[in-house]
């Protein structure tokens, strides 16, 4: 099952609904991104899109930033209710381009 895929859609193959998007800058690592997100988790949200997740880390999805109103960080914001902009020790998240888009 494993590879050319996101980890998102290997456990759930037809997908799910997402109303929290999370925004973070890769500069944290994945105990302090979860503790982040679980911590702040809006009462309510059911699912949510995570880049590091959601999208396949192994492939070339280049492609699909060529038009960012089109792609799937866009696709998901859109669906979202709520928005959770995860800060980190290292950086700050406006310093990477992608979350100030977001």
């Amino acid at each position: 099952r494993a590879g050319g895929m996101s980890w998102a859609l290997m456990m759930h193959p037809e997908g799910l609904p997402c109303d929290l998007f999370i925004t973070h800058c890769w500069q944290e690592g994945v105990y302090e991104l979860i503790s982040k997100v679980l911590h702040s988790w809006p009462r309510g949200a059911q699912g949510a899109y995570c880049c590091v997740l959601s999208n396949p880390q192994c492939l070339d999805i280049g492609s699909l930033l060529d038009d960012p109103s089109k792609s799937p960080f866009a696709m998901a914001l859109r669906a979202s209710t709520w928005l959770l902009v995860v800060p980190n020790r290292a950086t700050s998240p406006y310093a990477r381009i992608w979350c100030v888009y977001e």
